[in-house]
């Protein structure tokens, strides 16, 4: 099934289900996709979150319902998926700045957030002037030393990149030369989801190591499994890395025949990275498989 294909399901499970607190997890398993790579996926195509999304939408069916003078606010607000009258009137009083009833009582109607269309021509302006095209190329199975921790992506309401990805890698670098038999030239931010499958994900910033490679205190040890990758090369400063995703996952992905096979994503960073340069070099790559497979 194409990626425009699961982006359309989705998006009508969320409009037959907007009288009840839909969650981004239940979205994706309908559109049959893994929980992180759905809410990449969608942000890209839409440059909205999928919460904010759903959200917004639960809100927007509320407005025409509470125009009706004979129903009851607390019935609304249940209606459309609050637990309370008073959960209701936050959210509508912090998307309107007003609260339901002096809505109501207004008779106002908003401009708010319809249903989107994702089409072809849609998927053509996203592509617009855009001509990266990466490299295939078959990773073999890798040992890599390094730190972890826990984050929300750029996907993400909760994204907490900008907290946790800087101090991650200042305390990595600074204890690089304790890491034994490494393989020279290039450490890697490995991107995956955690085991619960959520939004949650484990980010590693590590360099490749012999397989007996003793792991030095407080760093652990990851395999990465041999698979076909689709490399590209962003160019410019690290805080732009999200556009080039952005284009890897709405653009690329959806035309080019393939699929994310749902591994791990890798961050490149050689010898041409320089972190405060538009010059710089980082390259993402993404495991791949063809579509039909």
């Amino acid at each position: 099934m194409s990626y425009l294909r699961q982006i359309e399901r989705a998006l009508d499970f969320i409009e037959t289900n907007l009288g009840r607190d839909v969650q981004p997890a239940e979205v994706a398993r309908h559109a049959g996709v893994s929980h992180w790579h759905f809410q990449r996926m969608f942000k890209a195509l839409t440059r909205e979150t999928l919460m904010g999304y759903i959200r917004a939408r639960r809100l927007a069916h509320a407005l025409d319902t509470l125009l009706a003078p004979d129903a009851r606010i607390i019935e609304v607000a249940l209606a459309a998926g609050f637990d309370s009258q008073e959960a209701f009137t936050r959210a509508f009083k912090q998307a309107f700045g007003t609260t339901p009833g002096a809505y109501r009582r207004r008779g106002r109607r908003f401009a708010f957030m319809r249903r989107l269309r994702i089409d072809g021509a849609y998927l053509d302006h996203l592509q617009h002037n855009l001509t990266l095209e990466p490299t295939l190329y078959d990773q073999a199975a890798m040992r890599l030393v390094g730190l972890p921790t826990h984050l929300y992506g750029a996907d993400s309401e909760k994204n907490n990149l900008g907290d946790k990805l800087p101090p991650l890698w200042d305390a990595f670098l600074a204890r690089l030369g304790e890491v034994e038999q490494a393989k020279a030239g290039v450490c890697y931010g490995v991107i995956r989801q955690t085991p619960a499958m959520d939004e949650e994900l484990e980010y590693h910033a590590c360099i490749e190591v012999t397989a007996q490679a003793r792991v030095p205190t407080g760093m652990v040890a990851i395999e990465v499994p041999a698979a076909r990758y689709a490399r590209f090369t962003h160019r410019g400063l690290p805080a732009e890395l999200d556009t080039t995703v952005s284009y890897i996952y709405a653009s690329w992905l959806a035309r080019s025949g393939m699929r994310h096979t749902y591994g791990p994503d890798l961050e490149l960073y050689g010898g041409d990275y320089v972190p405060s340069s538009a010059q710089s070099i980082i390259r993402y790559a993404v495991p791949v498989a063809p579509a039909d497979e």
